[in-house]
């Protein structure tokens, strides 16, 4: 096999290929071959079929396949022996095969910048800190409180007053017409002011059980379904029931509710804990922020699209998956998907920038993960999620997951000398 890489970019491969003649024989023999013990042709025992008579009814297809397969392969061993490192699938063309001649084909591919960054020592950094005070665990106790709180009908009245949650069915019509999601039955919404697709309805206030409240709602301009985006639709509403909001008191009745065995002193303590874990890792990720930007501004290059691509569609799972998690169904949102990627992609492309630059000043530094800084990450795996650390183990003894977590490892390293380094202001 004969290779020959091309350097069209920094980003950029192109690799001739040319596969000799005997090994694109030897593959179609295999496949004819094969062919004649699965085909059915009448007159011929199976395995005994003339190969001419497959050629006629079957050429196209089994080429194709022989074609597929020899580029594959042919491909897979270019990359290797020329340690082309790529990023995207190749982009290929190629020539028909022809009898007892080579087999030539082209494949485009993205590939990693090389990079060699510059000034990243001394970095002019902004010192982020965030305080846990008294307000803050106060301020997320109460969110718990709001959270382990419980709907319950409202007795002896039947007039809704502000603080309600109603239970209501409405149908909404654009110009008289109903449209995608018009028709909604057994909604609980707030009787409070705010938006109505945040399920509040000030208006419903002082309606009878029974009674249907009539109003006109402005849907934002960035409402995510497009039929009704920016424009005033009619909403009849009806009122079918009423409940109230029970928040449970703070007390150590209600701290061994959250957490098993705690008194409200011992939950206060774990609360503040969590919040200071959680202020740590946000002043991380700024600092890393500054970082980044600190970097890029003094290290242009190309970066391939397809790595950016890539880091896109990323974000979008992630944020799918939060929605999910947070009980949302994001195919009943109506989402513009092409429009969250747009609006993704700049974050994306300054990821993959960012993401490249700390690589290439770990390889510049020879930074290096040990076997005991995995493990003890793995130990701090368990113990922030509450997995037991066999079942932790396990799933990094995964090659891919391990050497995700490696780089992971790498680059925190990496921030971590250049923050050793850095000038905060």
């Amino acid at each position: 096999m004969k290779v020959q890489v091309e350097e069209t970019s920094p980003i950029e491969r192109k690799l001739s290929i040319e596969v000799e003649p005997g090994t694109v024989s030897q593959e179609l023999n295999r496949a004819y071959a094969a062919l004649s013990r699965q085909v059915k042709v009448a007159g011929f025992r199976p395995g005994k079929v003339p190969r001419r008579i497959l050629e006629q009814r079957f050429k196209q297809e089994v080429e194709s396949d022989v074609i597929r397969r020899v580029m594959e392969r042919a491909y897979s061993e270019a990359i290797r022996e020329h340690k082309v490192e790529v990023v995207s699938a190749p982009r290929v063309t190629n020539e028909a095969l022809r009898p007892d001649a080579p087999f030539r084909f082209q494949a485009r591919v993205d590939v990693k910048p090389k990079i060699e960054p510059k000034d990243y020592l001394e970095l002019p950094l902004k010192k982020v800190e965030h305080k846990v005070d008294d307000a803050k665990v106060d301020e997320q106790l109460e969110k718990m409180r709001q959270t382990m709180s419980r709907l319950e009908p409202v007795q002896n009245r039947e007039i809704a007053e502000r603080g309600d949650f109603a239970l209501v069915d409405y149908v909404a019509t654009l110009g008289g017409h109903e449209f995608p999601g018009s028709r909604v039955e057994n909604l609980t919404v707030e009787v409070a002011p705010g938006e109505l697709i945040q399920s509040k309805i000030a208006a419903l206030e002082n309606t009878k059980v029974g009674d249907t409240k009539e109003l006109d709602y402005a849907f934002p301009r960035d409402y995510p379904v497009e039929e009704v985006r920016g424009k005033t639709a009619h909403f009849q509403i009806r009122l079918k029931g009423l409940k109230t909001r029970i928040v449970p008191e703070l007390n150590d009745e209600f701290a061994q509710e959250v957490q098993g065995g705690k008194t409200l002193a011992e939950l206060r303590t774990k609360v503040r804990q969590d919040l200071e874990h959680a202020a740590r890792l946000e002043e991380a990720a700024e600092e890393r922020s500054q970082i980044i930007q600190l970097l890029i501004e003094r290290n242009a290059f190309e970066v391939p699209e397809s790595m950016v691509d890539h880091a896109v569609e990323a974000m979008l799972e992630g944020a799918v998956r939060s929605m999910t998690r947070g009980g949302l169904d994001p195919r009943r949102l109506g989402l513009d998907f092409d429009q969250l990627r747009r609006e993704m992609r700049p974050r994306a492309i300054t990821e993959v920038r960012g993401s490249l630059l700390l690589e290439a000043i770990a390889d510049q530094k020879a930074v290096e993960v040990s076997e005991q800084e995995m493990a003890q990450k793995i130990e701090e795996i368990s113990k922030d999620t509450g997995q037991a650390l066999a079942k932790v183990k396990s799933y990094f003894r995964d090659p891919d997951e391990r050497r995700t977590l490696s780089r992971r490892l790498r680059e925190q390293k990496t921030v971590e000398f250049l923050k050793a380094q850095a000038k905060y202001l």
